[in-house]
């Protein structure tokens, strides 16, 4: 079993957010792919949580996982369109 790096701390600008692991890798994801977090408020994705596991917000209802970020994952909770 392979254990994700974790998280030191989250950042955020107006497109994206930053996360910063433990073994010195920087992971920009935009904002795009959680749209509960990108409809969140400033101080909403402040309260960010963090854990070995990932990352939390409680208002938002949200929680990411670094080993899904690291796989280029997004918000795994939205109805997928498949390709015809």
């Amino acid at each position: 079993m392979t254990i994700s790096p974790e998280p030191v701390s989250v950042r955020f600008d107006e497109y994206s957010f930053w996360v910063e692991l433990e073994d010195g890798r920087t992971l920009g994801v935009p904002l795009a792919w959680f749209p509960r977090l990108l409809h969140g408020t400033p101080a909403q994705r402040e309260a960010v949580e963090l854990s070995r596991a990932g990352l939390h917000w409680e208002e938002l209802d949200e929680d990411i996982s670094i080993a899904g970020l690291l796989a280029g994952r997004g918000d795994q909770t939205r109805a997928r369109t498949k390709a015809a």
